[in-house]
């Protein structure tokens, strides 16, 4: 008898934005040794029994969706490899795309290299979001290390619910009664595009990434410190004043850009949890571009401090998404959600820090790697950053061209630049 789980609020969102980019994240990690292959083998194994829906197809029965969980083999989770071209065998494995209902929805690879692993892994967003793929790296760090080094069972992995309303668990009833009628719809409504080419069928994903050093990354942080600005205003700002720069808006526009919100800021323990999403958006604005970057950088923190300081931040919009999936069958909610939801033309997501102690694999440390979102489909884009041994890693996904690639590259030589400016402060 077929084995189900349920198609959660944010697993049916993730497929709805299957119209605006691949629903995949990313994640690419260097090593100077070459793992075990066999250990790998066994914490996988172990990891996708305690988390089914990782070994689950995804059925849109257009009425009421959910996943059926699926046998599988590990060799069809894991691939092995020497290649020629290291770089050019990350890029293909990277920019795969996971179909919904596949048997599996996380694909890991390895690459060995002059006595050295690139550790790739592809993960499909309706599972979980970068949040809790950050704890799965550090949960499969940790569980690989106890395998290989005192022969213990690598199930220590959590398990729990995957819904949506966890995050209200920790509030009072009366902030529960409140937060669960926040229906106001807060998607951005803002046209400014980031100046890609027009959309082709020729066009193939890629991803274009660019570091910040940690000596300038220090240097930020010690110039936001002085404007009461955190890294991310940093970056925020340098993202906004690239863009009146790179599409030529006019410096008197109000434009928007929507930030990743993680809603486990609500929780106080998330240790009952299974693997899932509890990411939503804040619309970023600012009124216009300002004399210089020190006042975009103004309007950035005075646009962010003002979702800090609501108490439900992130949490607007979520009972009428509940709604929209609940009073009418899966293919109409779709549609009506699609007439109210607006997809923010232009994101930014700060995934934050990846720990390299916790990531270490028998004492080795990673020397580099990052995480990032998904493709965006035209004229979609997110900016995806994580920051490991304090070098950021930005990074943008985009299903586009060679001149579209060339557009990313002068936009992050534009990013580079005003990080400089805001830095020298």
């Amino acid at each position: 008898m077929e084995r189900k789980l349920n198609a959660e609020l944010w697993d049916k969102m993730h497929y709805l934005f299957r119209d605006y980019n691949d629903r995949m994240v990313h994640v690419e990690l260097h090593y100077d040794f070459e793992l075990d292959v066999d250990v790998l083998k066994t914490v996988l194994i172990c990891f996708f029994e305690k988390a089914p829906v990782l070994h689950s197809s995804f059925k849109d029965n257009h009425v009421s969706p959910y996943w059926i969980v699926k046998p599988y083999r590990i060799d069809d989770v894991l691939s092995v490899s020497y290649p020629a071209d290291v770089e050019s065998a990350v890029n293909d494995f990277l920019t795969q795309c996971i179909s919904p209902d596949s048997d599996i929805q996380m694909k890991v690879a390895v690459f060995f290299h002059d006595g050295k692993t690139t550790l790739c892994i592809v993960e499909n967003h309706m599972c979980m979001d970068g949040g809790d793929f950050k704890y799965f790296l550090k949960a499969f760090c940790k569980n690989y290390n106890d395998y290989a080094e005192r022969g213990l069972s690598p199930i220590d992995l959590r398990e729990g619910s995957r819904s949506y309303d966890q995050v209200y668990n920790d509030f009072s009833k009366t902030e529960q009664r409140m937060a669960r009628n926040l229906y106001k719809n807060v998607s951005s409504k803002d046209n400014h595009k980031f100046p890609l080419t027009p959309d082709s069928i020729r066009d193939h994903s890629f991803i274009a990434r660019r570091k910040i050093s940690a000596e300038k990354l220090a240097q930020i942080k010690a110039a936001g410190k002085k404007h009461s600005a955190t890294v991310n205003d940093m970056l925020l700002t340098a993202y906004f004043f690239s863009l009146y720069e790179l599409a030529n808006y006019n410096a008197y526009d109000s434009v928007t850009i929507a930030c990743a919100i993680d809603l486990r800021r609500h929780l106080k323990d998330v240790s009952d949890e299974g693997l899932t999403n509890h990411t939503a958006w804040m619309q970023c604005n600012i009124p216009e571009r300002g004399q210089n970057i020190f006042e975009t950088l103004k309007y950035v923190v005075y646009s962010s401090n003002q979702f800090k300081q609501d108490k439900f931040m992130g949490l607007y919009g979520l009972p009428l998404l509940k709604l929209g999936y609940n009073i009418l069958p899966h293919a109409a909610s779709e549609e009506i959600i699609k007439i109210g939801y607006s997809n923010p033309l232009l994101a930014m997501s700060n995934i934050g820090i990846l720990e390299n102690d916790k990531l270490a694999l028998c004492g080795h440390e990673p020397t580099d790697g990052f995480m990032t979102g998904a493709v965006k489909y035209k004229p979609f884009v997110l900016l995806s950053a994580t920051t490991l041994r304090n070098v950021v890693t930005l990074s943008m996904c985009v299903r586009g061209n060679d001149e579209d690639r060339k557009i990313v590259e002068q936009f992050f030589d534009l990013m580079e630049k005003n990080l400089d400016t805001l830095a020298q402060g």
